[in-house]
């Protein structure tokens, strides 16, 4: 299966439309090279919790964290 940054966004409970992940990101970026994606203060303990296991190998999810991960990047 493949997700999108919508489905992502969903998963986590976030507002999932094109506009709201770009405010999302431009909101929240650059985030820090050495900080993990799931360590960032924006995330309650359940979205962290979640995008620490997603990022696991063979999550069907993985994919699409990196691709946040990297859109929060400088």
């Amino acid at each position: 299966m493949f997700y999108t940054l919508s489905d992502l966004f969903a998963k986590l409970g976030l507002p999932n439309s094109p506009a709201a992940i770009e405010a999302f990101i431009e909101k929240h970026r650059p985030l820090p090279q050495a900080e993990p994606l799931a360590s960032a203060s924006f995330w309650t303990p359940e979205q962290a919790a979640f995008l620490r296991e997603a990022r696991q190998e063979y999550s069907a999810w993985a994919e699409v964290v990196d691709e946040l991960n990297c859109l929060l990047r400088d």
